[in-house]
């Protein structure tokens, strides 16, 4: 069940990435037929900053760049209660967003 996404959600979006050597946060490592790089994927946590009406949400990262995403885009989904507490940390501060500046959840 897909559940609309608002502004200041926290989401995490996986993406997929080719490298010779993975992080330490890579999943799924699958490595190549000549075996010199590893195919694998990277969860990002990030924050919406805005929600379009032509379905496409406006994420940010924690180093302020901004990603356009559909909303439907299976890559994409909320994080799930423990998520956001275990790695409150990897998501944007609230104070960037322009509609939570200067907001406490305290």
């Amino acid at each position: 069940m897909q559940y609309a996404f608002r502004v200041g959600d926290p989401v995490i979006f996986v993406v997929s990435k080719v490298s010779p050597h993975p992080g330490p946060r890579a999943k799924h490592l699958h490595p190549a037929p000549a075996g010199e790089t590893y195919s694998y994927q990277v969860e990002k946590f990030w924050t919406v900053i805005e929600v379009r009406s032509d379905g496409h949400v406006v994420l940010l990262t924690r180093r302020g760049k901004q990603h356009d995403v559909e909303v439907n885009d299976p890559r994409l989904r909320h994080a799930r209660w423990w998520e956001r507490w275990i790695y409150r940390d990897r998501f944007p501060d609230r104070n960037a967003i322009p509609e939570f500046a200067g907001t406490t959840t305290e």
